[in-house]
């Protein structure tokens, strides 16, 4: 199996992507991880006959990054996830859902963030302890013919 990987800039992405399903390349996925606090990347994985070609892209989180769904319409699934878990914009995405797509509006938004995680876990509630079980009498009968 061949593989390339291809940075691009926020600028090129669109062209890329384009000469790609030109070329006969169909998306396979795309893969996001977290950086750091600022930063995120997004590897756009694209296959032609047993070959993969991959659009590698680093871009800030404050900024909405082109959204591919108008070249490769079933990409709009996969940026609206990355939209929910890391909580990066896609600009120009064909049906956006707004952060909505699996997280209901009381989850834990950017779930996949480190820095969102421990925000949410200074502000957690604290833990529930569970209450003693209520003695049976069936529970009692067994203890007094063991002892």
């Amino acid at each position: 199996m061949r593989e390339e990987i291809i940075p691009v800039s926020p600028a090129e992405l669109i062209g890329e992507v384009a000469k790609l399903k030109i070329q006969g390349y169909r998306l396979v996925t795309l893969s996001c991880t977290e950086i750091d606090v600022s930063r995120i990347d997004i590897l756009y994985h694209f296959d032609k006959d047993l070959g993969l070609k991959h659009l590698r892209l680093t871009a800030m989180k404050t900024e909405p990054v082109p959204s591919i769904s108008p070249v490769y319409f079933a990409a709009l699934l996969i940026e609206n996830e990355i939209q929910d878990f890391f909580g990066l914009k896609f600009q120009g995405l064909v049906v956006d859902y707004q952060g909505t797509l699996y997280l209901e509006e009381e989850a834990l938004k950017t779930p996949f963030c480190k820095f969102s995680i421990q925000t949410a876990e200074n502000n957690a509630a604290p833990p529930v302890v569970q209450a003693e079980a209520a003695e049976t009498p069936a529970v009692a009968a067994r203890e007094e013919t063991n002892t």
